[in-house]
């Protein structure tokens, strides 16, 4: 009896220790039903899908952990404006990840076409490419796309110029700055809703508002995002400054640079290469992989390696974690290479899998805090003064859905709302409200928040 009392304490001890492991414990799980939600262009009003967003179910071994996802975000999704036919659709996967990553030390890993990670809310994670190419044959582009030519040595072969699927399909991203490629939804780049950088490059969220994963926050760490296919995790923009934890708060810098050239003749090395086209208006720098160059800072920890990453401690790994960082310029647009890339640091052992086939232990959110601690300049409303809506901004998503009130100088609550698990947003309809003051009110935390809202129409 007293063996058996031993034997189920350690297993306890085990469980206990497990699910303090940021790899399970950090996923977004869907614990209120919530399912996604799409646009569609020219209707604005979203359309409700039968499809559960976010991480459905997640499961652990001793080196391994399962993640179960349809791959689809609580915030909306679309429209895409470039004539992409695909949705994003239930992908009923399950992702496999290494509970103790580790670095690679030999031959290192290119990032590939297709999932390379996942988000904490389960959506797909790409790199830079979008499988098109320049064929040197035909001085034509190459690839999967409609009109396309197939490039030389069939799909998925790296040819000498790649193209950027940044730059080159922006006006097919919606407001979260992904979209579907055969119903895989997916990021290749910062998931911070384009209405929210300092400098705005699309106006997809004027006419179909919708959110990203999280807010860029210039004065808090980034929190973490997602974890890539080798298991080491993925933060936003934002971290210390020194990698030991210490020097205030600042942006993480991509290492790539546009390389100084009018012809595309060689390669980032210097190598001579099948010829890509002249820059121009048309083909600009950077609108290839190879229009970039990698180049070293290692007096300023600021800038990440040739991975995008670097070693550092955090928030979630006080002792220390090799890192990746979706990196932004200074206007919080993507700066190549995005998020991991285009070499993985660890060794690339997590995998898609259609079944578990090792007994596993269920992660219970319940054991681990939702605390979710509102503070003042943690929400933002706008347009104020405002006519036709108005957004309510949370700086952080939120665990669990999160009611939101619009009350008017009475005290009377004239409309409600609600901030959905794993978003950071939500809006009022004040079409038909009259002129004056307003007050939104978000109790989340210690104390209610109440900001001052002025409709004039």
């Amino acid at each position: 009896m007293r063996k058996l009392a031993f034997i189920s304490a350690c297993i306890l001890c085990q469980i206990g220790f497990a699910q303090t492991n940021p790899i399970i414990t950090k996923w977004l799980r869907n614990t209120t039903g919530i399912t996604g939600r799409h646009y569609v262009s020219g209707n604005s009003t979203p359309i409700n899908d039968a499809v559960l967003a976010n991480v459905q179910n997640v499961q652990y071994s001793t080196n391994w952990v399962y993640m179960s996802t349809n791959g689809i975000p609580s915030y909306i999704t679309g429209p895409f404006l470039d004539g992409n036919p695909s949705l994003a659709s239930a992908q009923n996967a399950i992702f496999k990840l290494p509970l103790n990553p580790q670095q690679n030390t030999g031959t290192l890993s290119s990032t590939t076409g297709g999932n390379i990670g996942q988000f904490i809310n389960g959506v797909a994670l790409f790199d830079y490419r979008d499988g098109v190419a320049w064929n040197s044959n035909s001085n034509s582009l190459c690839g999967p796309l409609p009109g396309m030519s197939q490039c030389p040595g069939g799909p998925g072969t790296t040819q000498a110029w790649n193209r950027d699927a940044v730059l080159a399909e922006k006006g097919g991203f919606d407001c979260a700055k992904a979209h579907p490629a055969n119903g895989n939804y997916h990021h290749h780049q910062n998931p911070s809703a384009f209405n929210l950088d300092l400098v705005v490059i699309s106006t997809v969220c004027n006419l179909y508002p919708a959110d990203g994963l999280y807010v860029i926050n210039t004065n808090e760490h980034s929190p973490l995002i997602g974890f890539a296919a080798d298991g080491f995790p993925i933060y936003g923009a934002y971290a210390y400054a020194n990698t030991d934890g210490t020097g205030g708060i600042t942006r993480m810098k991509s290492s790539y640079q546009l390389r100084n050239m009018t012809t595309r003749t060689t390669s980032p090395t210097g190598a001579t290469v099948a010829s890509g086209p002249a820059v121009s208006t048309q083909y600009p720098l950077g609108y290839f992989k190879e229009d970039y160059e990698y180049v070293a800072h290692p007096s300023d920890p600021t800038y990440l390696d040739v991975h995008n990453g670097r070693f550092c401690i955090t928030p979630d790994y006080p002792n220390g974690i090799y890192a990746y960082f979706t990196t932004v310029d200074v206007n919080h647009n993507s700066a190549y290479p995005y998020a991991v890339g285009p070499t993985f640091y660890g060794v690339k052992s997590g995998t898609k899998v259609t079944s578990i086939t090792e007994p596993t232990t269920t992660y219970n959110p319940a054991l681990a805090s939702t605390a979710f601690d509102l503070q003042e300049n943690d929400l933002m409303v706008y347009p104020n003064p405002a006519s036709d809506f108005i957004a309510v901004q949370l700086g952080q998503l939120v665990p669990k859905n999160q009611s939101v009130e619009l009350i008017d100088t009475l005290g009377r609550v004239i409309a409600s709302t609600q901030v959905v698990q794993g978003s950071t947003m939500c809006y009022f309809d004040t079409t038909s409200l009259y002129n004056g003051i307003y007050f939104v009110r978000v109790a989340m935390g210690k104390e209610p928040i109440t900001v001052k809202v002025i409709i004039s129409k």
